[in-house]
């Protein structure tokens, strides 16, 4: 089961982290991290995650994991990114995003008349595209899963597992790493948000 997660500086780290975590525990699990060179990418915070494969190396995936994060913007208009997602697609089983991933599934024209989600802050960017974005923590359309906004990826993560591997599979791992949210507060959507605090973040 080969896993190629793309990175790219200002990736947002949770986006990456937290699926990574799930995916490592799949049985069989061989995870490449991806990268235009082979380098240390940094989030937005500086934190820096080697990357041994360039795209120029990886050519199939049965899975492949576009996180999100500050970054995604410039990479939405490299055109060697955009060609090696379009291949890279054309093997897999499964293509899943994280956050604001999915701008550049989208970007390449994969996600068209797809349903799909991404972070709150970024709908209407990708609404600028031919598809349906919903409200939705993750949502699959065919062979494509995407997620809402940085912890979601954790969801989409052990939800992909549960189709791969099968629901007992993904309990072992939910079990595994004690994944059981109990938030002190009820503030993670836009709509359970008070508005002082949703228009402090829109801004």
């Amino acid at each position: 089961m080969k896993i190629a997660i793309f990175l790219f500086d200002q990736f947002t780290a949770l986006d990456f982290v937290g699926p990574y975590e799930v995916l490592t525990k799949l049985p069989g699990a061989q995870i490449l991290l991806v990268g235009t060179e082979k380098k240390a990418y940094s989030d937005h915070t500086g934190l820096k995650i080697p990357v041994k494969h360039s795209i120029d190396e990886i050519d199939q995936a049965d899975i492949l994991l576009i996180p999100g994060g500050f970054g995604i913007d410039k990479v939405l208009s490299d055109k060697r990114v955009l060609e090696w997602v379009r291949h890279i697609n054309e093997t897999t089983t499964w293509t899943v995003s994280v956050c604001s991933g999915a701008l550049l599934l989208a970007q390449a024209g994969l996600l068209t008349e797809k349903t799909c989600t991404t972070h709150w802050r970024r709908k209407d960017q990708l609404r600028k595209f031919p598809l349906t974005v919903v409200d939705e923590r993750y949502i699959q359309d065919g062979k494509f899963i995407t997620s809402a906004g940085v912890s979601a990826g954790i969801d989409m993560a052990l939800y992909l597992v549960s189709k791969v591997a099968g629901d007992q599979a993904a309990r072992m791992i939910q079990l595994a790493i004690e994944y059981d949210p109990k938030p002190p507060f009820d503030c993670g959507s836009p709509e359970k948000a008070p508005e002082e605090i949703l228009q402090k973040l829109s801004r």
